[in-house]
């Protein structure tokens, strides 16, 4: 009499390995269904371990501790090896850049025609630390004017136009200034000029930021930078001070709102597509 081979009946597991069907992997989680050959329990996946044991729980609410045995459980009635489900690499969370947007790991992009400029160093250093990582992505160049007298002149010099748009970001833009007055001389649909209403960019650093609880008012006629450092007693150069006042700026939620929306303004202006 012939045997009908290894589905005939029950397996012995501590017998002799024989070739048996094929079967595939299947990548065990919790609450899957599987039969055990050898003993024809049928229950879900409680617990496992590859290598080691699997529980399964009967429909009567009985524990099966078995042995993970090549070729001994079944799923869907397929013969499978039981291994352990494949770990997917966790994605770490992505960290806002210091401007607030969502930093990503694409490259620098190359540098547009179109550019934004701002009236001095500090201007440019305090956009670098807040809106660098967006402007480079963006591919996006700051440069600095040395003040905004000649604008007029700057403006005709860089010949904006479409596909080559400039952003100009100006100190004091309040009615009646200096600088209202050199802005609106400009007309071009291809130039955007706004700015906030501080004497300096210092004042668009919100003054808890750098722990006092306001900026000086500083007399007419007096140097403004001077005249800051004066009534907070600070003896050091305006470059220095500069760069501590720098150093104490962490994000976007350290500047005063106005900067924070002409930048952004900015920045939305020379990245449109032509």
């Amino acid at each position: 009499m012939t045997s009908d081979g290894i589905l005939s009946g029950p397996l012995d597991a501590d017998g002799p390995q024989r070739r048996g069907p094929t079967r595939r992997d299947f990548f065990v989680t919790n609450g899957a269904v599987l039969t055990h050959r050898g003993s024809g329990v049928t229950g879900t996946v409680v617990k496992f371990t590859e290598g080691a044991q699997v529980v399964l729980r009967d429909s009567a609410g009985r524990d099966h501790t078995l042995r993970t045995t090549e070729g001994l459980f079944t799923h869907d009635g397929d013969v499978v090896s039981l291994r352990a489900p494949r770990r997917v690499a966790a994605v770490a969370p992505t960290a806002p850049t210091k401007s607030g947007s969502v930093a990503g790991d694409t490259p620098a992009r190359v540098a547009r025609a179109s550019r934004i400029y701002v009236e001095g160093i500090h201007d440019a250093e305090l956009i670098e630390r807040i809106w660098g990582d967006d402007l480079r992505y963006e591919g996006v160049v700051v440069e600095q004017l040395e003040g905004a007298d000649d604008l007029s002149m700057h403006v005709r010099t860089f010949g904006p136009r479409a596909g080559r748009r400039l952003g100009i970001l100006l100190d004091h833009l309040v009615e009646g200034s200096k600088e209202t007055r050199i802005a609106n001389e400009i007309n071009d649909p291809n130039v955007l000029i706004v700015g906030h209403p501080y004497v300096d960019i210092w004042q668009a650093i919100k003054p808890q930021a750098i722990g006092i609880d306001a900026w000086p008012d500083v007399p007419m006629g007096q140097p403004w930078k001077e005249g800051i450092l004066e009534q907070l007693n600070v003896t050091i150069h305006p470059a220095q001070f500069w760069k501590q006042v720098l150093s104490s700026v962490d994000s976007w939620t350290d500047l005063e709102t106005p900067l924070v929306t002409s930048v952004e303004q900015l920045i939305d202006f020379v990245t449109v597509e032509a």
